[in-house]
């Protein structure tokens, strides 16, 4: 067999030889921007050329702070293809975390949308590493900026050649692009990718059996671009010729189904709080939609949000299941076909689940003894490998406690029953521990979640005098229920689902649930703010 590495630049090639007249469509501070893959390709080309003559080599780290738009999807492919690396930053984190990220990863270069310069202008002088900084603008001039050495990022794509050629000799394990953890506790961690894992992983992303992307698909990303590869969407969406519509700056749910309803999107990604907030508003403002699946990764979604989209709604709703360190996609809940004529229950109690192993990973479901059984009750550490999963941290001594004997220790919580079915009971340190048995806080959010009048449900672990630690329960009411319902209706409706010592020993309303940089629930804030909830006065 011939040895052709597998690169980046092909990925975009296909694209221009094949699709040209397809489209992407990017909302702008200034409206719609729309153009063809032939343009694309182009621009991609330029930004590859001003990055070579700015001084960036092989190897180089160029950052992007950035939302999810046609620019950023230029650096997406104008940086990797060159033989550097694409850093995409967490727009999201605190200062000085973007400062860490920044200086570890020695970043060279910084691309930055216009809205989010302040951003870094306050911690320039914290970033010694960076020698340019380009400014993604509307603007063919450079907006005004105390950075230093700016420049536009417009202006410089007229000085570049769209004809600039990627070179045929890189490594296809050599890396192409890094993003750092969202870090709920100490510093982030880099993840670093190679050409041929997301070259394979965008093979993973066009399987029927999983995500099925193809070039019939206009494809919608809502999980951002600086998070996890917007779950690997563009990438593979360009490789395939799939329209993209790329949501812009600050969007919300009524952007978002905007744009689905007048491009006709067929697939769209993001996080269940985004799901959450999208039905709420479909349920006020009904839309025609031409969706074909809604994915739905970053945290388990509750078994009520996904009999809501596809029973209300007629819309599919489809569980993954990654990280960061997996590219992210590791597992994803299609059903098997002898298991489409069961009951509609059965049907949900397996769409609720994170599905089973992509093919070309591997998986073990780890606890106390060893592999746990496949009986969907016995629970362990998901363990994963593959061509696709990081093997350590970027230069990180915490890689000693997640990469042990060749397996990614995801630090997720799972079982798994006889069919291969995933099921993330918890993370690691999210499950509570009360009176020497194990209960699961997402499966108490789950089901609080399934009252009609809760929006949103999370459970913390709170130290306990008696029981070391007891599930205390924060819910947020949907507005139409605020004050109409009581910490007692909650509890009863969850009890003939949960043994006794499961239930929460309190509920507290709360107006929002602290979230992460990329929409989860941050568990740890209410865990610190409610240390002392169940101490004896």
């Amino acid at each position: 067999m011939m040895q052709t590495p597998l690169l980046m630049k092909s990925l975009l090639e296909r694209a221009e030889k094949l699709f040209p007249n397809k489209e992407v469509v990017s909302r702008t501070a200034n409206g719609l921007l729309r153009y063809t893959y032939r343009e694309y390709g182009q621009r991609t080309r330029r930004l590859s050329s001003v990055l070579a003559s700015l001084g960036v080599e092989r190897g180089d780290r160029v950052a992007t702070f950035a939302w999810n738009s046609h620019r950023h999807l230029e650096a997406y492919f104008a940086i990797p293809s060159m033989g550097a690396v694409l850093h995409t930053v967490n727009i999201r984190l605190f200062p000085e975390q973007i400062a860490y990220i920044v200086n570890h990863a020695e970043d060279k270069v910084m691309l930055i949308d216009e809205d989010l310069v302040p951003l870094i202008e306050g911690i320039q002088d914290k970033l010694p590493t960076v020698l340019a900084y380009i400014i993604m603008s509307d603007k063919a001039e450079l907006p005004a900026t105390t950075l230093q050495p700016a420049y536009s990022y417009e202006a410089l794509l007229q000085t570049g050649d769209p004809s600039f050629e990627y070179p045929d000799d890189l490594d296809e394990n050599a890396p192409m692009g890094m993003c750092y953890t969202s870090a709920t506790t100490g510093n982030p961690k880099g993840v670093v990718y190679s050409h041929r894992g997301i070259v394979l992983h965008s093979y993973a992303v066009g399987l029927v059996d999983t995500i099925g992307m193809s070039e019939s698909d206009t494809v919608l990303p809502i999980v951002p671009m600086f998070h996890a590869n917007a779950w690997g969407q563009p990438f593979a969406a360009v490789w395939y010729g799939s329209k993209q519509v790329l949501p812009g700056p600050q969007p919300n749910p009524h952007i978002l189904l905007d744009l689905m309803e007048q491009e006709q999107v067929t697939l769209a990604a993001a996080v269940p709080t985004i799901w959450l907030s999208v039905a709420k508003l479909l349920d006020e403002h009904p839309r025609d939609l031409k969706l074909r699946a809604v994915l739905c990764g970053g945290s388990a979604a509750p078994r009520a949000l996904i009999q809501t989209y596809e029973e209300k709604y007629n819309i599919p709703f489809v569980h993954a299941y990654g990280m960061t360190e997996t590219s992210p996609l590791a597992t994803f809940a299609r059903l098997k076909s002898y298991q489409r004529n069961l009951s509609k229950d059965e049907i949900l109690d397996y769409r609720a689940k994170q599905g089973f192993l992509v093919p070309g990973l591997d998986m073990r479901v780890v606890g106390d003894r060893g592999d746990v059984a496949w009986n969907g009750e016995e629970m362990g550490e998901l363990l994963l490998r593959g061509p696709w999963i990081a093997s350590e941290y970027y230069r990180d001594e915490r890689t000693r406690d997640a990469f042990k004997n060749g397996w990614l220790h995801t630090g997720d919580v799972a079982t798994i029953d006889p069919e291969g079915f995933i099921k993330l009971v918890d993370r690691t340190k999210d499950l509570v521990k009360s009176g020497g048995e194990w209960i699961s806080s997402m499966d108490l959010e789950n089901a609080l979640m399934a009252h009609p009048a809760v929006f949103e449900a999370t459970v913390v672990g709170i130290p306990h005098p008696k029981w070391y630690e007891r599930p205390l329960a924060f819910v947020t009411l949907k507005d139409a229920f605020k004050s109409k319902v009581d910490k007692q209706e909650l509890i009863e409706f969850l009890r003939p689902h949960f043994a006794k010592w499961w239930l929460p020993d309190d509920v507290v309303f709360i107006d929002e649930i602290p979230k992460t940089s990329v929409g989860k629930f941050l568990k740890r804030a209410l865990r610190d703010q409610y240390a002392s909830h169940f101490k004896p006065n």
